[in-house]
């Protein structure tokens, strides 16, 4: 049985998604089908049912997202560059492939998707530009990430990345034994919310429906629109963009 969709924004969501980030690491199963449940729901929320529609999931790692909007009917593909990241059984159909280069003809899909991979791409307007072109005029893009300066723009070393990158990774392996998953510069950026939305603003392909916190339980739209306070408080930008006739 579903649970109750709780509202958003809210703080009952919030919370019950923080929670579950705070067992990724012993119950990736919960978390990452509770959170493909509500990224879904954001979609629905600005673009209506995805039932018969085709969505590209770009960078979606184990699959639990394009598994969430097969559930509710759509057409969903997953292409994810790095083969460790599908785990034992990725979806039916998921291809190999690199975000600046993606296997797909132009305007192929009704949404696109990609969740938490901003971060990681080391040319976040070339990876945006590749996401556009595969979506149909009219089609929504959905794209969210951790900002570098967010307490969890360090991942597995937050938040002692605001120290430095190098010290928090030192840290990180003093207290684990073992080396960080990710290297600043290597597959993890310092990506900025001011400078990507003066990117996207600046495009003629799109327009943008909203730019909001993902997670924040209150005034999401608000807090990204003060400067330099947004860099902390947001957490994670959430991008909803359409793509515009040409």
């Amino acid at each position: 049985m579903t649970p109750p969709r709780a509202k958003d924004p809210s703080l009952r969501r919030s919370l019950t998604l923080f929670r579950a980030f705070l067992h990724e690491q012993d119950d990736p199963e919960s978390c990452y089908t509770l959170l493909a449940r509500d990224a879904v729901d954001q979609v629905e929320a600005y673009d209506g049912p995805v039932a018969g529609r085709t969505v590209v999931d770009v960078g979606g790692g184990s699959g639990y997202f394009t598994e969430e909007f097969r559930r509710r009917g759509a057409d969903a593909f997953l292409f994810e560059p790095d083969p460790t990241e599908l785990g034992a059984k990725p979806p039916d159909s998921t291809v190999i492939a690199d975000g600046y280069l993606l296997p797909v003809r132009d305007a192929a899909a009704d949404v696109t998707f990609s969740s938490n991979v901003l971060e990681h791409v080391a040319d976040p307007e070339t990876f945006l530009s590749e996401l556009v072109r595969v979506t149909r005029p009219g089609g929504l893009i959905y794209v969210s990430f951790t900002n570098w300066l967010s307490p969890w723009g360090g991942h597995e070393w937050a938040p002692w990345h605001y120290l430095g990158a190098e010290r928090a990774r030192a840290r990180y392996r003093r207290r684990t034994g073992k080396a960080a998953k990710h290297t600043l510069g290597e597959n993890l950026f310092a990506v900025h919310i001011g400078p990507t939305l003066r990117q996207v603003r600046a495009r003629d392909d799109v327009t943008v429906v909203s730019a909001r916190s993902r997670y924040w339980p209150f005034l999401a739209e608000t807090v990204v629109r003060a400067p330099g306070i947004r860099e902390v408080a947001t957490w994670n930008l959430l991008l909803i963009l359409r793509r515009c006739p040409p």
